[in-house]
């Protein structure tokens, strides 16, 4: 016979300890493959599709779309080895036998917490957070064991009633034999719901204009504790100069005229910024307050800042300034379609050693950013645009940019920010100077 196996919220990432339910992809009698996605959550960094680790039928769901559960609590429960849903009125026998459709761990996240559900025969019960929405004919899980007798089974016909009435039969007390919910049950409760609501108290003024409330959670309340934390933790501090990007663009269009694949002014920015911190290691570096120490970072995960519908996130380029221009133009490419589809992983956005802002997409000139804690520093670019410049002595129209850096007082002083943001704005201005370092 069948084994119901429990499959628990996995380890999604780093740091993670909960995700909020988006969008249920299997229901309670459906079939499932193993390592099929069941469920759709979102954690603070990315959207997750999450696979199951068992194949049969889907006994029992837990969490309804919009709830947030903790790391570790069940998703879902399977009757392992079932290839389809038992008709009404059987259900599997109390002695469980082993199946071929042996679990599996998931590819990508934490250790497999699974284990069998306990099945038993329950009473219905009033609902409660995270309650299981479970099929007729196989029992859910529960807090605890009720005394052995004939299991309720709700008719088609009252179930039917419910939904159209907008009824949570979880809600309800049976008033039938060991607590079955009847059709009066479930009509007195569509009139308690029809029934003109009491007009609710006055009130005050103050109340009444407070706004409306958002909650800080998801992606929207990870970006509002990092920046809070940054803000707590570093000392930072901004110095910004004006460049002369008119040499730099005029590659760009170089390169991009021989054919192959676009670099985008990003990419050479990018390859700029590794360079500068092959000079300025202290910019690539982090502060251990635990040891007291500032611990420098031998390789460059370069962070990017990308808009999306979900708000801003901060993909991770890993080993930067082993990749040339155009395998950075790739790279931020294929990223930033992940971020914008919600598909990014999160790996994909942890990890980083040194931010890249380019806020000029927006249509603005400077910015003072607030650090990507834990990082040590975050290089600002504004538009480039064209405007009056004195270029060999002579007026004249160039395409200028603001470059901004943001840095962590405790890894540098002045000297070497102001030598990084210098050395930058020079490869803009000249970018024959980087060719010295490659």
């Amino acid at each position: 016979m069948p084994q119901v196996m429990e499959f628990k919220l996995p380890d999604l990432g780093e740091g993670l300890t909960e995700a909020e339910i988006v969008r249920w992809l299997v229901a309670v009698g459906d079939v499932v493959a193993i390592d099929q996605p069941v469920v759709e959550v979102e954690t603070a960094k990315a959207m997750v599709e999450v696979p199951c680790p068992y194949g049969g039928v889907v006994t029992a769901r837990f969490g309804e779309e919009g709830e947030e559960l903790p790391v570790g609590a069940p998703l879902i429960t399977v009757a392992v080895g079932v290839q389809s849903a038992p008709e009404a009125g059987t259900a599997p026998q109390d002695e469980a036998e082993g199946s071929g459709n042996a679990p599996r761990p998931l590819i990508g996240y934490g250790s497999d917490h699974s284990r069998p559900a306990r099945r038993r025969r329950v009473r219905p019960v009033t609902a409660a957070v995270s309650a299981p929405v479970a099929a007729p004919v196989v029992a859910a899980p529960v807090a605890a064991a009720v005394p052995a007798g004939p299991v309720p089974v709700i008719s088609p016909l009252v179930r039917k009633l419910a939904k159209d009435g907008g009824v949570d039969l979880r809600a309800l007390h049976g008033s039938g034999p060991e607590g079955l919910i009847l059709r009066a049950d479930v009509e007195a409760a569509l009139a308690a719901l029809t029934a003109p609501a009491p007009a609710p108290a006055a009130a005050p003024a103050a109340v009444a204009a407070q706004g409306e409330r958002i909650p800080l959670k998801g992606l929207r309340g990870a970006v509002a504790e990092k920046l809070s934390r940054s803000r707590r933790e570093i000392p930072d501090a901004t110095c910004w100069v004006d460049a002369d990007a008119t040499e730099l663009m005029a590659a760009r269009a170089a390169m991009n005229a021989v054919g192959g694949p676009k670099i985008s002014v990003l990419a050479l920015l990018a390859r700029i910024c590794t360079a500068a911190l092959a000079k300025y290691p202290e910019l690539n570096s982090t502060v251990d307050l635990a040891a007291k120490e500032i611990v420098r970072l031998p390789s460059v995960h370069l962070g990017f800042a990308a808009q999306t519908e979900r708000g801003l996130v901060v993909p991770v380029v890993r080993d930067a300034q082993g990749r040339n221009p155009e395998s950075l133009s790739a790279e931020f490419a294929r990223l930033t379609e992940l971020a914008r589809a919600g598909k990014l992983a999160p790996a994909d956005l942890t990890g980083g050693t040194f931010t890249l802002n380019n806020y000029g997409v927006f249509g603005v000139d400077g910015s003072t950013p607030i650090i990507n804690h834990p990082e040590a520093a975050m290089l600002g670019v504004g538009r480039i645009i064209d405007k009056p410049w004195v270029h060999q002595g002579q007026l004249a129209v160039r395409k200028v940019v603001q470059l901004s850096l943001t840095f962590d007082h405790r890894v540098c002083d002045g000297g070497t920010a102001g030598g990084f943001l210098r050395y930058v704005a020079d490869c803009v201005e000249s970018p024959a100077v980087l060719l010295r370092s490659l």
